[in-house]
C-alpha cells in the first residue's frame, strides 16, 4: 500500500519542504500497516490527511476509512485526474522527478534513475498504449522520487546511487543524498 524504495530519504525530504517528519515502523503486512498508520496519526494534532492517490481505490478507500475512524478529513486532490495530463502538469510546474523502481512490461533498466521530462512523458504514454502501464505508476508499475519542486526550500542531490535489475524489475537505490540550497547552482 505504501512506497518502499528509498524511505530513508523521507526526513531529508521533509527538511527540504520545511515540514516536520513523523515516522512509524511497519512491516507492511496487509491491513496491519493501516493500524500502524492509525497509531502514528492518532498522536498528532491534525485535522486531516492529504494523500496522492490518483486512481487506486484500494489506497483511497483504506485511508478514507482510517480518517473516518479518527474523525479526520481526507483530502485527495489528484483523485480521478487523467494520468497523462497530471504527469505533464507536474513536469511543466517544475517538479524534478526521478524513477526509483520499475515493475511492468515496457519499463526496463534504462528507466532506473531517469528524470521524468517531456520526452519521458511521451514515451510513457506510448508504453501505456501498448502495455497499459499507468504513466504515473499508480498500479505499482513504477515508483518515483521528487528531488525538487517549487515549494521545496532546498533540492535533494543524489550523491551516490546504485541500480539493481533482476531482468524483469528493478530499483534505483539512493545510498547517499544531501540537501542543496536553492540559491546554489
Amino acid at each position: 500500500m505504501f512506497h518502499t524504495v528509498n524511505l530513508h530519504l523521507t526526513p531529508l525530504l521533509a527538511q527540504a519542504w520545511g515540514i516536520k517528519s513523523v515516522t512509524v515502523d511497519t512491516e507492511g503486512t496487509k491491513e496491519r500497516e493501516l493500524e500502524d498508520l492509525e497509531r502514528a496519526v492518532s498522536t498528532l494534532d491534525v485535522d486531516g490527511l492529504v494523500t496522492g492517490a490518483i486512481a487506486s481505490n484500494y489506497q483511497r478507500s483504506r485511508i478514507e476509512s482510517l480518517c473516518t475512524a479518527l474523525d479526520l478529513e481526507h483530502m485527495v486532490p489528484l483523485w480521478g485526474r487523467d494520468a497523462g495530463e497530471l504527469l505533464d502538469e507536474m513536469i511543466s510546474a517544475g517538479l524534478l522527478i526521478v524513477v526509483t523502481a520499475v515493475a511492468a512490461m515496457g519499463l526496463d533498466s534504462t528507466w532506473l534513475g531517469r528524470v521524468l521530462d517531456d520526452e519521458a512523458s511521451d514515451e510513457l504514454k506510448k508504453i501505456h498504449e501498448r502495455f497499459g502501464v499507468d504513466v504515473c505508476g499508480e498500479g505499482g508499475e513504477m515508483e518515483t522520487l521528487a528531488v525538487d519542486a517549487p515549494w521545496f526550500r532546498s533540492r535533494l542531490e543524489l550523491v551516490q546511487t546504485r541500480p539493481e535489475w533482476d531482468g524483469m524489475r528493478g530499483v534505483y537505490l539512493v545510498e547517499e543524498a544531501r540537501l542543496i540550497s536553492k540559491d546554489s547552482p
